[in-house]
């Protein structure tokens, strides 16, 4: 009975991003509920910004970075993030 009790613990977001390369600091910025614009010190390269990005967050939501995927947009400045156990 308690493992049929675990899924209902694990609490799962998803969220809308804009990605702002190359700012001046690393910071999140809170649009609404589901958006929010990151601002991040690296360039959009090398995948040097999706790396900034997921670790901004992590900082910002108190979670390790494995807890942190991109979902879509790995490439755009536009991202879907899936943010795990909140």
């Amino acid at each position: 009975m308690f493992l049929s009790a675990i899924p209902s613990l694990l609490k799962k977001m998803r969220i809308f991003v804009r990605v702002k390369p190359n700012s001046r600091e690393n910071r999140v910025q809170k649009l609404d509920e589901n958006r929010l614009v990151v601002f991040v010190k690296e360039p959009q390269q090398e995948g040097k910004a999706n790396q900034a990005l997921i670790e901004t967050l992590s900082s910002y939501f108190g979670l390790p970075q494995q807890n942190i995927a991109i979902a879509r947009g790995r490439r755009s400045k536009q991202k879907i993030i899936n943010i795990d156990d909140l």
